[in-house]
């Protein structure tokens, strides 16, 4: 398989050759991480009510000790549907004074 040069797309090859069939359906985590508790609770309140169908937990980042967003999506994980849909939730996390961190799949 073919993926773009860039950091998804370096992910994905290595995910590929680790023998992982991303043909089908996985879930994927995406991190996003916020300096004050309250920021990543108004941002788990507001993806609730967005269109995706996506679970979040709240936790603390285990690199920076700042309090983490781990949204979970079931998806086909492809380059162009990961990079929308961090896109999404980056824009969402700005609303709240969040950022992204990116993203993996424990296969």
């Amino acid at each position: 398989m073919q993926f773009p040069d860039d950091d998804t797309g370096h992910m994905l090859q290595q995910i590929h050759d680790e023998g992982v069939d991303l043909t089908g359906f996985h879930t994927l985590d995406f991190f996003i991480l916020f300096e004050k508790q309250e920021h990543a609770i108004s941002y788990q309140e507001a993806l609730k009510s967005s269109e995706l169908s996506a679970d979040s937990q709240l936790g603390t980042c285990p690199d920076t000790g700042v309090f983490e967003v781990k949204v979970s999506i079931k998806m086909v994980p492809q380059h162009d549907v990961i990079m929308d849909t961090e896109a999404y939730l980056e824009s969402l996390a700005d609303k709240h004074n969040g950022y992204g961190d990116g993203w993996g799949l424990m296969a």
